[in-house]
């Protein structure tokens, strides 16, 4: 029997769904899986099985706790390694990823995350390049300082941090903005983390009917600035 359960939203759309999944499944804790389609109607939806309007939603051995950094936190618990063990690493992780939770209102807004849509070049908004280079700038910092031997923000271990950032990632290899090469080497290797795929192996057998219309329409590319 499980000890709990993790209630998620669609997978093909829901960013802050990945990052609370991402982190139960590297801690290994045992829960059952609940997806709620959030195809409209879905704060109803959400609200009546969390209690809330949000997912991740994780009940384990009956701690509740949402919000997805919160539930990254609470993964750490189970597994340390979520985390760097490095006192300045992990700070410096903790830091970015509390960026991360709290901003990049550009990218949210311009490059919703739709992880099948053919949207190559859109969503160059002043807001959202101005986020995405700052998040470059994020990568590149925590690579250079900390993330020698490994593909990952911190090294070999795909972390919290990495967690973190996973969406964006997924909506850089939708939206194709102009990154550096170091960037894209980052999201290949994102991408092809054996838990980021099966999410997307997951999300691409999620029935039609819990598709949203507006994020699956094709996007024309913009000119960049």
């Amino acid at each position: 029997m499980a000890d709990g359960t993790l209630t998620i939203g669609t997978r093909r759309y829901s960013s802050w769904s990945l990052r609370g999944w991402l982190a139960v499944r590297l801690a290994g804790l045992d829960v059952e899986e609940v997806v709620i389609p959030l195809a409209g109607g879905e704060t109803a939806a959400v609200k009546a099985a969390t209690g809330g309007a949000t997912v991740p939603f994780l009940d384990h051995r009956g701690n509740i706790v949402w919000e997805s950094l919160a539930i990254c936190e609470y993964c750490a618990e189970f597994l340390s390694a979520l985390w760097p063990a490095d006192p300045a690493a992990r700070s410096h992780a903790r830091a970015i990823s509390a960026e991360m939770h709290a901003g990049f209102r550009g990218v949210r807004q311009a490059m919703p995350m739709s992880l099948f849509r053919r949207a190559e070049g859109a969503g160059r908004t002043p807001e959202a390049l101005k986020d995405i280079a700052r998040i470059e700038h994020l990568w590149r910092t925590a690579r250079v300082r900390f993330g020698a031997g490994g593909p990952y923000l911190f090294g070999a271990d795909f972390t919290n941090a990495d967690a973190m950032f996973a969406p964006v990632v997924a909506r850089f290899l939708t939206y194709r903005p102009d990154l550096a090469a170091d960037s894209w080497e980052y999201c290949e290797a994102v991408r092809a983390h054996k838990l980021i795929a099966e999410w997307y192996d997951l999300a691409a057998l999620e029935p039609p009917d819990w598709w949203i219309p507006r994020y699956e329409a094709p996007q024309e590319a913009v000119p960049a600035p």
